[in-house]
């Protein structure tokens, strides 16, 4: 069972978060500040972050911030007010999906294992390893470069492009991305794919503000190319 590190402040959340995840045969190591759970990062070497959004002292941005610049762990995070503007900024600094709170085992548990998955993006007759433009992408490997450089991507980010490039040319709906990309199976919050897309535009894309490979069509969605 994957490796949790949960950093909650909130003593009542963490011991319930931490409990269930537990009798789910998970390994967990809980820490109630940001300083902490940074300082257990290396110790643990957890699989995946839930990462409380409201943390006293270095916030949750700031801990996935700092994460994100020597990590692609996958990171969930938590948050009381799915409204909140921060949800937002900590999608930008490379959360690769958020929780409400409260939120019963079963729900983490559900996130935990989609974030996580590793998706078979070849598929019967598709190539391991695509090239588009100066993109490769080794579907088996899970790894993406960009002019023979390696790219650092999140899970969502990898996931979001194999969905994309799989289909060139296809639209996607916001909402069908996050059926296929998050596994959310509601009508669930467009900003995940809003965020994660911003995000991977400016890892492969020469300009971000215009994208030669994931491409918007407004009032449509998103696509891969034309290149």
């Amino acid at each position: 069972m994957p490796r949790v590190l949960l950093i909650e402040d909130d003593p009542s959340v963490r011991e319930g978060v931490e409990l269930g995840l537990r009798r789910r045969g998970h390994e967990v190591r809980a820490a109630a500040t940001g300083e902490a759970g940074l300082a257990a990062l290396a110790e643990f070497r957890p699989d995946l972050l839930l990462l409380d959004l409201m943390l006293p002292g270095m916030n949750g941005v700031q801990v996935c911030r700092r994460v994100r610049e020597r990590s692609q762990l996958p990171i969930i995070m938590l948050t009381a007010r799915g409204d909140d503007f921060d949800v937002v900024i900590g999608l930008e600094a490379g959360a690769d999906d958020y929780i409400v709170k409260p939120a019963r085992t079963e729900v983490i548990e559900a996130r935990i294992r989609a974030v996580l998955r590793r998706l078979d993006g070849s598929g019967p007759g598709r190539p391991a390893v695509e090239v588009h433009g100066d993109l490769t992408i080794d579907r088996s490997a899970l790894t993406v470069a960009k002019g023979g450089r390696p790219l650092a991507l999140a899970p969502s980010e990898i996931k979001l492009l194999l969905h994309l490039s799989a289909a060139p040319e296809q639209v996607f709906s916001r909402q069908q991305l996050l059926e296929h990309v998050w596994e959310h199976n509601f009508h669930a919050d467009a900003r995940l794919v809003d965020a994660c897309v911003a995000r991977l535009r400016g890892k492969i894309e020469d300009e971000a503000g215009s994208p030669r490979y994931v491409q918007t069509l407004r009032g449509f969605g998103y696509r891969f190319g034309p290149l």
